[in-house]
């Protein structure tokens, strides 16, 4: 890793792309199982672009962020710190983790709220090798009838949405492209 990395891979304009970029977090959010298009960041593998443009536009230096397995590099930590001042957290601590499936569960490891403040709760940002309109099926609010999504597992999904208000979230991430499962969301398998 050369000295000049970390200072690169930031929005080019960081005013507009980050309010791009957070409009389609939003409306993935708001639609659970759209797929959207999120791009204009580079941070050091594994990261693709939509997991650094959603890191740049969700954390800052108050929000505490978890990487966990593969992701958990000194390149990556290096172009977090320095692109959002975002402190490094153990997974309990963390407003937000990113990492692969497996290396993010178990999900009871993660802040899911309380009672009183539900919103106190982590969000997960999953890495898939593929983020496709297909698999399990998603019904729930934002869902019209129902939407597909291919989810690495059910199970795991079922247990936190039946918590609800309680729980975490989730945002997906392949490439270029976000979908997002908020905690109200039911999910069965295909």
């Amino acid at each position: 890793m050369s000295a000049a990395e970390p200072l690169t891979g930031g929005f080019a304009a960081p005013a507009p792309d980050a309010a791009r970029a957070f409009r389609a977090i939003l409306e993935a959010m708001a639609q659970p199982g759209r797929i959207v298009r999120l791009a204009g960041a580079a941070a050091p593998a594994p990261a693709g672009p939509a997991l650094a443009a959603a890191l740049l536009t969700l954390a800052d230096g108050t929000t505490p962020v978890h990487l966990a397995g593969d992701h958990d590099t000194p390149a990556l930590r290096a172009w977090l710190r320095f692109h959002t001042g975002a402190p490094l957290m153990p997974r309990a601590g963390a407003a937000f983790a990113v990492g692969s499936w497996a290396a993010l569960l178990p999900l009871s490891d993660y802040a899911a709220g309380t009672a009183e403040y539900p919103d106190r709760s982590a969000t997960l940002i999953v890495a898939l090798d593929r983020l496709e309109p297909a698999g399990a099926r998603l019904t729930g609010p934002g869902i019209a009838a129902e939407a597909r999504l291919s989810l690495p597992e059910t199970a795991a999904f079922r247990a936190n949405a039946a918590r609800f208000p309680l729980g975490v979230d989730f945002l997906f991430v392949c490439g270029d492209r976000l979908a997002a499962l908020p905690r109200s969301i039911r999910v069965e398998a295909a």
